[in-house]
């Protein structure tokens, strides 16, 4: 899985001791949850591909839709983001998070990102040599 885009938000509110909090906070230091979300859906279908993926089982965007209470429509948009985010992959219609825990997940995309900031520092060296910059 290849990420293309997610943010990481540095603020965020205090965890408190209950486990729906735990994944807010989660999903709001990763960019996944916007005001603009009102009713929450992105968090019902992260929150239920959470619970997929301690059952070991995938999700139809169908069945995630009925497991929340959304439309198709909704929670097409939301996967494409999650998707996009490398949060998930889609393997024959159907959803999931692609790793045994979310710490596994957050020690895949920490190794993406080392990668992504070394392809920049390259770019950037490059971009310095043509313009003649000098480093520190």
């Amino acid at each position: 899985m290849r990420i293309t885009r997610f943010t990481i938000i540095r603020e965020g509110g205090q965890p408190k001791n209950n486990i729906n909090d735990l994944l807010l906070l989660f999903g709001e230091r990763l960019g996944l949850f916007t005001l603009r979300d009102k009713d929450k859906s992105c968090y019902r279908i992260f929150i239920t591909l959470v619970r997929a993926l301690k059952r070991g089982v995938k999700l139809s965007s169908d069945e995630l839709a009925i497991q929340t209470g959304l439309t198709r429509g909704t929670v097409v948009h939301h996967l494409n983001r999650l998707t996009s985010a490398g949060i998930i992959v889609a393997e024959a219609n159907k959803y999931y998070i692609p790793h045994n825990s979310l710490e596994d997940l957050v020690e895949d995309m920490r190794g993406q990102v080392d990668i992504m900031f070394d392809n920049l520092l390259t770019t950037a060296k490059e971009i310095d040599k043509t313009l003649d910059f000098k480093h520190n």
